[in-house]
């Protein structure tokens, strides 16, 4: 009879215990940013407001795995770091690859010169250098190397660095020029070359190139800063026949190959080129594209279509930046009101008008994020790191935003909401996180969630209006009642206690 008791015992006690650990409650850390003033700033009270709002998280409704999210080392920004004292420069690295700041994991920079260099400029500097016995890459190495060393030095996880071609060198095109034309076919080989050469430089200075696009936005342009021209069918070819087969045969074959790498619109004509059959898609892991068809309309149907034709392949959003705008200095407000503009509010078809409103350039940032994780994209990459007043420098005088502005002259940094925006998103969604399903009975409210490699779960949330929000969000049995500011965007994190 004692021992059918204490058997009895032991039953008792091991339900308890299980119960215990169901009712076990989720820690849940709220960190908001918003035009009110709150900067990644954590929450621990929240207003009580009347409202039946959800949020409910579904963790088994699983879709795209997280690459990474960051932004772009220019010669503009490292040449604006090495003249920033050495406390306000390693402050900006930190801020953007420390845990402690934004913790940047994927991130791009360009061969050759574009718009945001000094200059233009070529490491295949010698006319007809078919096998490139003169490739260089010593305009690099006074401050754009340096800057992606010190990131890399400051990173404990690590990231990615992809590279992306605004132009070949004048010789080597049909037009002899910097800006549009094409890439001569009998130059095919060198160019892809030009890509291998490039990997072996940079690793021989100790950093590791993730991959490439082919070339920056292939439309092109016909008077304006560097660029070349493709139609898909010649991009298709060039990878299939020359740029793939030569970085494997250089021992580059790890190196990944992102096509297209311009807007959302023109998407499915360049997707159904590269992914048209195996021999075509075989040497393109992913597909690159930018958001400047508008960077209010997020083009989900697009984003759809690219993901079905190549469910595998990487989908990858590598520019943004909030341009033709010189932007506001230590002047938050001015990123959260409907006041900047884009070129296409200038320079759009009349037709196209309607997708370049007057748009506040939080809004820009967190609505295409969002938009994105929602729709299959697995990265996001910002443009120019740092900026000055002006908005460059930038030899075309092409001003844009970044999200953070420096003044050189009086050593000043200003850390704009972009930063705080993009953080969000960078330090909380981390790579190999899978984003899962959202449901929200506020449409108002844009929401995106993913689940960390160690378990955690990331949601963001972006409230754009003018009224604060009261929600509940649910994870199972677990609710959470919480705030969100008018005008705010929210990382609300979630672990096990």
């Amino acid at each position: 009879m004692k021992i059918f008791k204490t058997y009895i015992f032991l039953i008792l006690v091991t339900v308890l215990m299980n119960a215990c650990k169901k009712k076990e409650a989720l820690n849940v850390e709220v960190f908001e940013t918003s035009a009110s003033g709150n900067k990644l700033t954590k929450l621990s009270e929240f207003s009580k407001l009347d409202s039946l709002s959800v949020i409910t998280l579904l963790p088994n409704k699983k879709f795209q795995t997280i690459t990474g999210f960051g932004g772009a080392f220019t010669e503009s920004s490292a040449y604006l770091l090495n003249r920033l004292s050495k406390k306000n420069r390693d402050e900006i690295i930190k801020a953007y690859f420390s845990k402690e700041g934004a913790n940047y994991s994927l991130t791009r920079t360009h061969m050759n010169s574009c718009d945001f260099s000094l200059s233009q400029y070529s490491y295949s500097p010698v006319e007809d250098d078919v096998m490139l016995e003169h490739f260089t890459i010593k305009e690099d190495k006074d401050d754009l190397i340096p800057m992606i060393k010190e990131a890399m030095a400051v990173s404990e996880d690590g990231f990615k660095l992809f590279a992306s071609p605004w132009t070949a060198a004048p010789w080597m095109k049909d037009n002899k020029d910097w800006v549009g034309g094409k890439l001569l076919p009998k130059y095919y080989d060198t160019w892809a070359l030009f890509f291998s050469k490039y990997a072996d430089a940079y690793e021989a200075e100790g950093i590791p190139v993730w991959g490439f696009t082919v070339e920056n936005e292939p439309h092109g342009n016909g008077n304006n800063w560097e660029s070349m021209h493709y139609t898909p069918d010649e991009m298709t070819n060039f990878v299939q026949h020359h740029l793939g087969p030569k970085l494997e045969a250089d021992g580059h074959g790890d190196k990944i190959i992102l096509g297209y790498d311009q807007n959302r619109a023109g998407l499915k004509e360049w997707v159904d080129s590269m992914y048209a059959t195996e021999e075509t898609s075989k040497y393109f892991d992913g597909t690159a594209i930018h958001w400047y068809e508008s960077t209010y309309d997020y083009f989900p149907e697009e984003l759809q279509y690219a993901h079905h034709k190549a469910p595998n392949k990487f989908l990858i959003e590598t520019e943004g930046c909030v341009d033709s705008e010189v932007p506001a200095w230590q002047d938050d407000m001015w990123y959260w009101s409907k006041e900047a503009t884009d070129w296409g509010w200038d320079w759009a078809a009349e037709d196209e008008k309607y997708l370049h409103p007057k748009y506040a350039p939080v809004n820009r940032y967190a609505r295409d994020i969002i938009g994105c994780l929602n729709n299959w994209v697995d990265g996001w990459v910002d443009w120019n790191m740092v900026l000055d007043k002006q908005g460059g420098p930038n030899w075309f005088k092409n001003w844009c935003a970044a999200p953070i502005i420096v003044d050189p002259e009086l050593d000043e940094v200003y850390y704009t909401p972009l930063y705080y925006t993009m953080a969000h998103f960078s330090k909380y969604i981390r790579p190999e996180a899978v984003i899962i399903g959202s449901e929200k009975t506020d449409e108002d409210l844009m929401v995106a969630a993913a689940k960390n490699p160690d378990g955690s779960i990331a949601v963001v949330v972006f409230n754009e209006g003018n009224t604060p929000k009261n929600f509940t969000l649910k994870l199972g049995e677990d609710t959470k009642h919480i705030s969100i500011k008018a005008q705010a965007i929210q990382t609300i994190l979630l672990s096990n206690d």
